[in-house]
């Protein structure tokens, strides 16, 4: 999973609104369309860590996966998310908010949808990695119901930062 570049909004969950975005923000299936305008927030959210437009491109047309935007009533986008789901198993694959966007619920907003998703298509648990350095993203998963089981260590090349790896039980699931 890439670096999780997320917002924690209450606990109560919800989108609150942001910058005007609120009342106008919809969350709607990623197209291969979008490509160049993930790739350039992929780069932007992420830097060295970013993956490829070759990688988003893979993500986006891969089998058993379903990626979400979160994008204005201009069609300009504020993130994206996406999940695979092999069997009973789901993996959030990546989800990244926007910095001014930050904080408002997008991110939850957008993990609610990869889960229910994931629960539609049989998954009975969801892992995920994290940036062992983003206790804001960390904070969010923990509010939805993962629970930390274990580390990579340097999984985050090439800055080189450990991932936690979490893991939802569906039958659990807040």
């Amino acid at each position: 999973m890439n670096g999780a570049a997320v917002d924690d909004a209450s606990a109560e969950g919800g989108i609150a609104g942001s910058a005007g975005l609120a009342a106008t923000a919809t969350i709607r299936d990623a197209t291969l369309a979008d490509l160049d305008e993930i790739a350039r927030l992929e780069a932007a959210l992420f830097g060295d860590d970013a993956w490829s437009r070759e990688m988003v491109r893979e993500e986006l047309a891969g089998e058993h996966r379903r990626y979400l935007v979160l994008a204005d009533a201009d069609g300009a986008l504020h993130g994206y998310a996406g999940v695979l789901v092999l069997g009973s198993d789901g993996d959030i694959q990546t989800i990244a908010v926007a910095p001014e966007l930050r904080g408002a619920g997008y991110g939850r907003a957008l993990m609610d949808e990869l889960l229910d998703e994931a629960g539609r298509r049989g998954a009975a648990q969801v892992f995920l990695e994290v940036r062992a350095d983003n206790p804001v993203a960390r904070g969010l998963y923990g509010s939805l119901g993962f629970a930390e089981i274990g580390v990579r260590a340097n999984y985050y090349q090439p800055s080189g930062v450990d991932a936690i790896v979490m893991l939802l039980q569906m039958k659990e699931r807040q």
